[in-house]
């Protein structure tokens, strides 16, 4: 004779780790990233822009190139460092790297003749930064620990 199992209504709820917060929202951030930069190539007139050497108002050369490399690196590291950073050196890294992103993204806007497009790149990337922001800043404290140290 079968006997019948409850079956169980309510989805667990597990406590999500900080660092795995902030991973995975420097990955989304450099997914729209990079997705805004190569959606960009659609809008009229960039690849021919492009191929004459400029990109908005600067010169493409090697300054340009290496200068975009860095800022787009500085995200791609941080997913690292969120997984791998001590505690009280992570949070600080994601308070300040997020929070100097935002000027940087907002620069995206300059010169941009789709503002629709742009606007919304942008406003979907701070809101990103303002998670990374928030997480950082809330981190959980273990009642009398002071740093990283191991509790006794």
């Amino acid at each position: 004779m079968r006997t019948r199992q409850a079956i169980a209504t309510t989805l667990e709820e597990q406590r999500m780790p900080v660092r795995a917060k902030l991973a995975a929202t420097w990955t989304a951030f450099m997914f729209l990233y990079a997705y805004v930069d190569i959606l960009n190539f659609f809008t009229p007139g960039v690849v021919k822009d492009i191929l004459d050497g400029k990109v908005f108002e600067f010169d493409l050369s090697q300054t340009f190139s290496t200068s975009a490399l860095s800022l787009v690196s500085v995200p791609i590291f941080m997913v690292v460092l969120s997984m791998t950073l001590p505690a009280r050196a992570n949070r600080i890294t994601n308070l300040v790297v997020a929070s100097l992103y935002v000027p940087v993204t907002v620069f995206n806007v300059v010169g941009a003749d789709w503002l629709y497009f742009y606007g919304l790149g942008i406003a979907l990337e701070l809101i990103l930064l303002a998670l990374i922001v928030r997480y950082a800043w809330t981190w959980p404290r273990n009642v009398g620990d002071h740093g990283d140290q191991p509790r006794p």
